[in-house]
């Protein structure tokens, strides 16, 4: 088992948006990109946000991104190579129990957004609240939480679906490929390297005192199952959503920064 790319050094870098001074959550990086979301908190509209590369550490903000948001949260963007973005949103949960979009993305604007149909499970109660696309578009990592009264959920476990022509179809394997990631704690916020043998993710006991951590998981071959895990220790605090930059040398993320300021942050491997 490989572990050949995994972030070790304690080297976190502060990410700096150049004219925005609001939460950042669950980043994605693309060649010429940085997208995220604000604060993920039912009392303020979250919606997605963009800006443009500069360098590593370096982006300039351009707003909001066009044709996605809604009145209703959206969240957790990834996007596949060939620029179609993938996002939760919980505008139509109330009558389909359903939360992952896509459409395509160019510029800053989003164009043909769509459900992505066969994923959820459709129970009340049960939200797929984080999403992963594989830089070939052919796989769907996402979320299975189960919520109930309060913010977070009951379980989170981590699940496949498989591109067949245009649709995704759950997979029958999830519990084969993923069970060791899952366990009684929460996992979620699912990024995969593009030769699908190393699976990041955030994971979380909710025990009193415990704060969400960062964990990557490998796999000689693509058909094999990922390990359980293991700490990525440069990524310190209260930390989630690993996304990779896109030559894969770099682990980006968010961190509860002392102001109650969530911020993007970076590692180089």
């Amino acid at each position: 088992m490989s572990l050949r790319r995994r972030p070790e050094a304690p080297n976190s870098q502060l990410v700096t948006i150049i004219g925005y001074d609001d939460d950042a959550m669950e980043p994605f990086v693309t060649p010429d990109y940085l997208l995220w979301n604000n604060r993920n908190d039912p009392a303020i509209n979250t919606d997605l946000h963009y800006a443009v590369r500069i360098d590593d550490l370096t982006f300039d903000y351009r707003g909001r991104i066009l044709g996605a948001n809604t009145q209703e949260l959206k969240g957790t963007p990834t996007m596949d190579q060939d620029g179609w973005l993938y996002f939760v949103s919980t505008r139509s949960y109330f009558s389909d129990f359903s939360t992952i979009y896509r459409g395509l993305f160019s510029a800053g604007t989003v164009s043909k957004v769509t459900l992505v149909p066969n994923v959820s499970l459709e129970t009340p109660g049960m939200v797929n609240f984080d999403v992963g696309v594989s830089p070939d578009g052919l796989t769907l990592y996402f979320v299975d939480g189960l919520f109930g009264n309060g913010g977070l959920p009951k379980t989170a476990d981590l699940v496949l679906a498989y591109r067949r022509g245009i649709f995704y179809k759950r997979s029958s394997a999830s519990n084969f490929l993923l069970g060791a990631v899952n366990t009684e704690f929460l996992e979620y916020a699912p990024a995969v390297s593009a030769d699908g043998l190393e699976l990041y993710f955030t994971r979380f006991d909710t025990t009193p005192g415990n704060k969400p951590a960062i964990f990557v998981a490998t796999r000689v071959e693509p058909g094999d199952p990922f390990g359980e895990g293991a700490l990525i220790p440069a990524a310190e605090g209260f930390v989630e959503a690993p996304a990779l930059s896109p030559d894969e040398r770099g682990l980006y993320y968010h961190r509860l920064d002392g102001d109650n300021r969530f911020r993007i942050y970076r590692i180089s491997r």
